[in-house]
């Protein structure tokens, strides 16, 4: 893989690309179908014990025929710190992660799945947890786990002028 151009940038802080994964609200996951490159948005929710993203999605459809196809996914998290104003540059943290995808069939790993995305985009996950949480939605629910096996990160967190 090639190296960062602008080592100002980089960030080699697992701790850091961890909270990004964390922070962000969406990760974007780039895969290849027959057509060719495929891009899918995707809420979700990181668990740093198995260092794998969870994301829940319909049965069937492209996203779902691609991965069935060839299951590695290249993605981004992406946390926006704005447009710099007047400098024509824009600020932000990403983490770039590689891995591959497995939907998962084991109703504990679903149910914790469920948990770990309900708890980082719910503002009240007990209630969510306790009216949407049944064995017949966890059953029902087709939850997709990234494998991460590789991370990079980038930041520009401040204007630099380069001459």
């Amino acid at each position: 893989m090639r190296d960062i151009r602008r080592k100002e940038k980089e960030v080699t802080d697992r701790a850091e690309m961890v909270r990004v994964l964390v922070a962000a609200r969406y990760i974007t996951m780039a895969m290849c179908d027959e057509d060719g490159p495929y891009l899918a948005t995707l809420t979700h929710g990181y668990d740093e014990r198995r260092n794998a993203i969870y994301f829940h999605c319909a049965h069937e459809g492209r996203k779902v025929d691609a991965l069935k196809r060839d299951n590695r996914v290249w993605g981004q998290a992406m946390v926006d710190l704005g447009y710099a104003e007047g400098s024509c540059d824009h600020l932000y943290e990403t983490t770039q992660f590689r891995g591959k995808v497995t939907f998962v069939q084991d109703m504990d790993e679903k149910r914790h799945a469920l948990m770990v995305m309900i708890h980082k985009n719910e503002r009240d996950p007990g209630t969510v947890v306790a009216e949407q949480v049944t064995d017949e939605s966890v059953k029902n629910v087709n939850i997709g786990r990234i494998d991460i096996d590789l991370m990079t990160g980038k930041r520009s967190a401040k204007v630099v002028v380069s001459l």
